[in-house]
């Protein structure tokens, strides 16, 4: 990730770090150890706006809300087919789930449930693009890149039951 302008969101559920490239937000990391004292170079006007935007859409998902608003996504770091099943992703409402099955059926590649999971496991926006409503077939949680009390939180917060 390197050329890119990192920049932190605070939140009461702890420090997002949001990752912009010149062309839109790229990544955005859950709260962990990283620091949030992020010193950067020059921020441009088009970085501070997308900033804003994704701010107020982080802030609304962690409260269990849709986000009104995204910032330009950059998923260049993704393969077609991964670019294909994030944007699929971002059909899913707050509250609903898919199956890994019904993310392939509906990119018309119904064969590819494991790659979706693949997909899934390195979507760069995990909060934004909704892969925490993905599920198993059984309806179990399965895995997330934001740890699986994060996915049992933010399905929690969006009124869904969630199976262990």
């Amino acid at each position: 990730m390197s050329n890119l302008i990192s920049l932190p969101i605070k939140t009461a559920s702890g420090v997002f770090l949001a990752h912009y490239s010149e062309a839109g937000l790229a990544a955005l990391d859950f709260p962990k150890s990283h620091s949030t004292r992020i010193i950067t170079p020059k921020v441009t006007a088009a970085i501070r706006a997308w900033y804003t935007t994704t701010t107020r859409a982080v802030k609304a998902v962690v409260a269990g809300k849709a986000a009104t608003e995204l910032p330009p996504l950059d998923l260049s770091s993704g393969t077609s087919f991964q670019q294909r099943v994030w944007e699929e992703l971002l059909w899913i409402p707050a509250g609903e789930t898919r199956s890994y099955s019904e993310i392939a059926k509906a990119i018309s590649k119904p064969k590819a449930v494991r790659a979706v999971g693949g997909a899934c496991g390195t979507n760069p926006v995990p909060l934004l693009i909704p892969c925490h409503r993905v599920l198993a077939a059984n309806g179990k949680i399965g895995g997330f890149s934001g740890g699986l009390e994060w996915k049992r939180r933010l399905l929690t917060t969006e009124g869904t039951a969630v199976r262990s």
